[in-house]
């Protein structure tokens, strides 16, 4: 396991005594742990990291756990007494936000002609460079809106393609699900900035954008992203309002019309995986999915983009079991929005879950953007050049 430090709620059923735990980052020094057993009790207030539900650990699972400093004692004393092998991986969690949000101030200032994709930006600088784009590559982007968040915030989408009358098959791609998954928006526009910049000088990239659209969302959560970048970095919701509860927010990644709310989510509205009080009751995932029911005759494959494991899954997430065209998605590669947009006719469906493996978690460094992208980059390159060959 390796555990993580400030106090959040868990499901129901692994700490009923922490349902209504704050969520913001307590004072003084937070603790990250790695341990490779799951049987932690009911008392220890914990944030669980990795897997994503408390439905996926069992015994020999790595589990990340993020745990407030004031916590980190008598579970430290629970892993010593019950004999299980943990590892303190960054001492002073707090110490690590506080470097990263010392940036420096010019950086925001910068011309967009100088945008820097080796660093993180924020919703409002990721949004003027959606716009910059839309004025200055008419000829290959194609920005629009498909709806608003539940505070009022536009969903942007990219349309990224060469412009045809002839019939063209299509990629939706999106980022920021989960709002402290940081990497995702940094990949959207990584994919994007290479796009355009190798659109004359690699064959690959011109048959793609040539003979494919793609549909590019770089922050799927709006509110949640922009709260995670004001409030409170370990952010994963959406920030919606619960009429019964003072938590907010729903899993956008649990929140969609297949299986919903089964096995890896949580009925309770202050539960980080709360499936929601119906599905799509989320303006955001309600607007992504009407987007893609209207566009699905041509829209061939769905790509969503996580933090973090290093893994590329595929259909079906909720349950063992070969999808009928297994033999063409397996050779692509190596539940959720990823089950619903294949259960609704997209034939191709893939979700990344970024670097790392769990040294840095959500905080992964600046410095691994570039890697990160650009291994991913490969990936969906091959992805989109195998279904433009092989998979009709």
């Amino acid at each position: 396991m390796k555990f993580f430090g400030k106090p959040r709620s868990q499901t129901a059923a692994f700490l009923p005594l922490c349902l209504l735990f704050l969520r913001s980052l307590s004072p003084g020094h937070s603790h990250l742990y790695s341990n490779r057993y799951a049987g932690l009790v009911p008392a220890l207030q914990v944030d669980l990291w990795q897997p994503g539900s408390v439905s996926q650990i069992s015994q020999g699972t790595v589990t990340d756990i993020h745990v407030p400093h004031n916590g980190s004692r008598a579970l430290l004393t629970f892993l010593q007494e019950a004999n299980i092998q943990y590892k303190i991986l960054i001492d002073d969690l707090q110490k690590v936000l506080e470097k990263g949000s010392s940036l420096p101030a010019w950086r925001s200032r910068r011309s967009l002609s100088g945008y820097n994709y080796e660093v993180y930006h924020s919703l409002e600088e990721i949004q003027n460079w959606m716009h910059h784009l839309n004025k200055t590559h008419s000829g290959l982007i194609h920005m629009f809106s498909i709806g608003k968040s539940y505070e009022g915030r536009s969903l942007y989408v990219l349309k990224l393609g060469r412009r045809s009358r002839a019939y063209k098959r299509a990629v939706w791609m999106d980022c920021g699900i989960h709002a402290r998954e940081w990497i995702g928006p940094a990949f959207c526009q990584w994919f994007v900035k290479e796009a355009l910049l190798t659109y004359r000088s690699d064959p690959t990239m011109r048959k793609t954008l040539n003979h494919l659209y793609f549909y590019i969302m770089p922050v799927f959560n709006v509110d949640g992203y922009h709260f995670s970048w004001t409030n409170d970095r370990f952010w994963r919701k959406t920030r919606s309002r619960n009429s019964r509860f003072r938590c907010r927010g729903v899993d956008a990644n649990r929140n969609w019309r297949v299986k919903w709310c089964d096995e890896g989510a949580s009925m309770h509205p202050c539960d980080d995986t709360y499936c929601g009080p119906f599905p799509e009751s989320e303006p955001e995932v309600k607007a992504v999915a009407n987007f893609l029911r209207k566009h699905r005759k041509h829209i061939t494959a769905y790509l969503s983009f996580h933090a973090y494991a290093q893994m590329l899954l595929y259909p079906y997430s909720y349950k063992y079991a070969t999808i009928p065209n297994f033999s063409c998605v397996v050779n692509v590669s190596s539940g959720s929005s990823m089950d619903w947009a294949y259960k609704n006719g997209i034939p191709y469906t893939f979700a990344f879950e970024l670097r790392d493996t769990g040294h840095f978690g959500f905080l992964l460094p600046e410095t691994l953007i570039k890697p990160t992208c650009t291994e991913t980059m490969l990936a969906v390159k091959n992805i989109t050049m195998h279904l433009l060959k092989k998979c009709p």
